[in-house]
């Protein structure tokens, strides 16, 4: 049988338990400070939220690092076992354009947009960190010959690129406003398309 706790002994143990939950609080919130803190320094970079909208399932889809288109928002490997082709529109019997029309198609879901293509497996995005990702927006030597105006041309208006936005069907578009997009592609271009530097 152990020893009777005096009433002080108790209050203090029950003022220690308080001031270490108190300690607990504040260490959460400490790190919880210094994790939003970092997540806006993540996002404060120019680049950031141009490389957030290249990751959404409807730019990646069709920017692999292989020959194989992917699908839905779960990016799976095109059915049908569709590949790249030598001129990114498929391979000979599996032309792009058998099935991607200029439009959606409503009676199938065979989503559609004018020059349905893969983008040439120089501008495969798929496991590139934000500095890599942009590196290779610029290259001219991987991105088609763009200049930076081209390339902010071709991400603002191209009828395929403007697809990711309006999918139809179950296809989720891409979350960030088009509108928005453009005003941040604007901002990176006149802050002279900085790439982060890891």
């Amino acid at each position: 049988m152990g020893m009777p706790i005096s009433r002080n002994a108790g209050m203090a143990v029950a003022v220690a338990l308080a001031i270490a939950a108190i300690g607990a609080a504040i260490t959460q919130q400490a790190d919880r400070a210094g994790f939003v803190t970092a997540a806006k320094a993540e996002t404060s970079h120019p680049f950031a939220p141009i490389a957030a909208v290249l990751r959404h399932p409807r730019c990646m889809n069709c920017h692999p690092r292989d020959d194989r288109p992917r699908q839905g928002d779960d990016r799976h490997v095109h059915q049908m076992n569709i590949v790249r082709g030598e001129d990114d529109m498929g391979f000979v019997n599996a032309r792009c354009t058998a099935c991607h029309r200029d439009e959606n198609n409503k009676h199938s879901g065979v989503p559609g947009a004018p020059n349905w293509h893969l983008a040439p497996l120089s501008m495969g995005w798929n496991g590139l960190d934000d500095k890599a990702l942009c590196e290779t927006l610029l290259d001219t030597a991987k991105n088609g010959g763009r200049t930076l105006p081209q390339l902010v041309a071709h991400m603002t208006a191209d009828q395929l690129v403007l697809w990711g936005w309006a999918p139809g069907g179950k296809r989720e578009p891409v979350t960030t406003p088009h509108a928005d997009f453009v005003s941040q592609l604007k901002a990176w271009e006149a802050a002279g398309a900085p790439c982060p530097q890891s």
